[in-house]
C-alpha cells in the first residue's frame, strides 16, 4: 500500500495566521501521518504568519520543508516550485486556510490504491462560513473518469485543494501554467482531456474551504468575467470543448459574473452545489 506522501502548500501575505494554524493542525493531525510537508513562502508575509510556521517546525523539525520566494509570484507558479521539491510521487493539496477531516489523507491513500491506473483523486468539500460547525453547501462533484471528462467541458470536476495527485504525471502533463485564477480548471483540462489521465472523486465531503460574501465578490464583475470568456474561448479554440460547451458554459457564467452580488450567491449555491 502507498503510504508515504508529500503535503503541498503555499502561503502568502494576505493569508491570516489563525486560519494557517487550524489548516496545518488538520495535516499534522492525520490517521496516517505526512512523510513531509512542503510549505512554499509565495513571497514576504508577516511576523504572525512566520512564528506560525516556526511553531510547527519546531514541532515536527523533520516533516517540514519550507521554500522561500523572494517574490509574490501567485498560486500556480509556486506550487510548481514545491511540486519540484516533493521526494514522494504521492502528493496531496492543501490551502492555507481551510481545513481537512482526521482520516482526509487516509482515504485518498486507499482510494489511490484501489485505483491505481487513476493520476488524481479527489473528493467532494464542504464549504463553511466562519466556524466549521457552520456548513452551508457541499460542493459536490462527479465520480469516475467518464463523468469527470464530460463534466469538465464545462466546469472544473476535480476540486483542488481536495486533491491527490502523482507527480511524474502533473509534470509530464505540463504543471501549472500561467492563467491566473484558473491554474487548478487549466492544468486538469490537460490533465482529463488532452492525456486523458483517469481520474476519481470520493463521494463525500473530506475537505472544508472558507466562504463568505467576498468569496462570491470575486467571482463577479467585469474584470472577472473577461478573464473567464477569455479562458474558456482559449480551451475551445485548443479543442478541449467544443463550440456549444464554449456557449453554454461560457455564456451562463458571463450573465452570473455581472449579476449584483447577492444574486450571484443565490444561483451558486441553488444551481452549482449539492
Amino acid at each position: 500500500m502507498l503510504n508515504k506522501y508529500s503535503v503541498l502548500m503555499s502561503v502568502y501575505y494576505k493569508d491570516r495566521p489563525d486560519w494557517l494554524e487550524l489548516s496545518l493542525s488538520s495535516i499534522v493531525l492525520q490517521t496516517v501521518f505526512p512523510d513531509e510537508i512542503i510549505l512554499v513562502k509565495d513571497g514576504e508575509i508577516s511576523e504572525d504568519l512566520e512564528r506560525v510556521i516556526k511553531k510547527f517546525i519546531d514541532g515536527y523539525p523533520c516533516v517540514f520543508k519550507v521554500i522561500p520566494l523572494k517574490n509574490n509570484v501567485g498560486l500556480g507558479p509556486a506550487l510548481n516550485v514545491g511540486l519540484k521539491e516533493c521526494r514522494n510521487n504521492i502528493v496531496i493539496r492543501m490551502d492555507a486556510d481551510d481545513y481537512c477531516v482526521f482520516d482526509r489523507n487516509e482515504k485518498l491513500l486507499k482510494a489511490a490504491n484501489a485505483h491505481k491506473d487513476c493520476g488524481i483523486i479527489g473528493s467532494w468539500e464542504a464549504e463553511f462560513n466562519g466556524s466549521l460547525d457552520n456548513v452551508v453547501a457541499i460542493h459536490k462533484v462527479p465520480e469516475n473518469t467518464n463523468q469527470i471528462f464530460e463534466f469538465m467541458k464545462r466546469r472544473c470536476a476535480l476540486l483542488h485543494p481536495t486533491v491527490l495527485y502523482k507527480k511524474d504525471i502533473i509534470i509530464k502533463c505540463g504543471g501549472y501554467n500561467n492563467a491566473p485564477l484558473y491554474e487548478d480548471y487549466d492544468l486538469f483540462l490537460r490533465v482529463v482531456i488532452k492525456y486523458k489521465v483517469p481520474c476519481y472523486n470520493i463521494q463525500e465531503p473530506l475537505y472544508f474551504i472558507r466562504i463568505n460574501d467576498d468569496f462570491f465578490k470575486r467571482r463577479g464583475g467585469w474584470k472577472y468575467m473577461k478573464n473567464l470568456v477569455s479562458f474558456k474561448w482559449k480551451q475551445y479554440k485548443i479543442g478541449y470543448m467544443s463550440y456549444g460547451d464554449f456557449c453554454v458554459s461560457a455564456g451562463a457564467h458571463a450573465v452570473v459574473c455581472m449579476l449584483p452580488n447577492y444574486l450571484r450567491k443565490k444561483i451558486y449555491m441553488k444551481f452549482l452545489r449539492g
